[in-house]
């Protein structure tokens, strides 16, 4: 160990042995003497628990490359792996690809944050942009690449939560009526109707139906990558579940049956099995989820309410159920919630009304309904 005054700074220079077996000698440079006494006692404990890493000068931008074609694609879903491809090469590779992987400070991702929310990128996706980098220089410190993870000192962008919006009953009933004039009726019914999500019902086939029962199953889910379509299992035990269906539901379902079955007959196609999917085009193959998501913001727009997503079709049918009066725990369960925390978090907003109503209840059952029969029986 040595520490050597250069003018107004401290240099400290410490010596180990590398994982080639050969020694080495790392450097630092301080501003006081007692920081470089700091500095060099803290190389002395790392080298001497074995855990010192000299920082690798590889360039961030063939460090993302190995760790997206590596690691990365055994620990995430294919759908989640093409979001983080998507993110290096749209943003971090250009914003420093050619940066030594050592030399990343968390000021310079700071203000790449800062340039690309004053660019007009949303919170939401500069947050992503902070998870990809996050995780691939957690990998990178994992396997001694380099010593600390420069996004720990970095702050994210707050993301205001988005304004639930949700149809009225008026809403549903004009918007079904111009869903009729297309062949997605059946579709948008259901979605409206059970709260599922737009890839399970795409991924229904006819055998998960069960018209007499007036039940579906839900077990897989329809993932879109790179404009293949595939089928995975549900991401929690939760989402693998069973739903009651209305009356109704049953009869449009049944009707769409039998147009199927209908359209197959004329072009002297085999009859439907249970296998076949139950929403899908003429000739069997499967709709693109965002060909469904483009026909709803049609019909949507059509109908003057261009702000309701496809996806709050789920928030529409909980909400209309919590107004009703349905125990949140059976919403629940039809939405597919891992966590009782995330149902209630999500529709708090329509919890004050249902509160009031269900004090004035508890008064009907215990006393009553006259308001001076509390008072007696308090003054008695």
């Amino acid at each position: 160990m040595a520490i050597i005054k250069r003018g107004d700074s401290w240099r400290v220079m410490e010596s180990y042995e590398g994982p080639d077996g050969k020694r080495h000698i790392k450097t630092a440079t301080a501003h006081s003497s007692s920081e470089a006494k700091l500095i060099s006692a803290q190389l002395r404990v790392e080298i001497g628990k074995g855990i010192y890493t000299e920082p690798s000068k590889m360039p961030i931008k063939m460090f993302l490359e190995q760790w997206l074609s590596g690691q990365v694609k055994t620990t995430v879903s294919p759908r989640t792996h093409e979001l983080y491809d998507y993110i290096a090469h749209k943003h971090l590779i250009p914003a420093f690809g050619n940066v030594p992987l050592c030399q990343l400070k968390p000021q310079r991702i700071q203000s790449l944050y800062a340039d690309k929310l004053t660019e007009g990128l949303s919170a939401r996706t500069v947050q992503l942009q902070h998870v990809c980098l996050h995780k691939a220089l957690d990998n990178a410190v994992r396997i001694g690449l380099i010593p600390r993870n420069p996004c720990d000192s970095v702050d994210q962008p707050r993301i205001e939560r988005r304004a639930m919006k949700t149809m009225t009953e008026d809403n549903i009933t004009q918007f079904l009526n111009e869903a009729r004039k297309t062949d997605y009726y059946a579709l948008f019914f259901l979605l409206l109707f059970t709260g599922m999500r737009r890839g399970e019902a795409l991924s229904l086939r006819w055998g998960d139906i069960d018209l007499k029962g007036a039940q579906l199953s839900i077990n897989r889910n329809m993932q879109c990558i790179k404009g293949k379509i595939s089928y995975k299992s549900p991401k929690t035990a939760s989402s693998r579940r069973r739903l009651d269906l209305s009356p109704n539901t049953c009869v449009v379902l049944g009707l769409h049956k039998e147009k199927k079955e209908a359209i197959r007959k004329e072009l002297n196609g085999p009859k439907l099995k249970d296998g076949d999917l139950v929403f899908c085009h003429t000739d069997d193959s499967p709709y693109l989820p965002d060909g469904i998501t483009h026909a709803w913001m049609r019909l949507a727009a059509r109908c003057g309410i261009p702000d309701i997503r496809l996806h709050d079709s789920r928030h529409t049918h909980a909400t209309l159920l919590l107004k009703a009066g349905v125990n949140v725990k059976v919403i629940q369960e039809r939405l597919g919630h891992a966590n009782f925390s995330t149902t209630m978090n999500l529709y708090a907003h329509v919890s004050p009304g249902m509160q009031k109503e269900a004090a004035s209840r508890f008064d009907d059952i215990v006393m009553g309904t006259p308001n001076d029969k509390l008072i007696t029986v308090v003054h008695s």
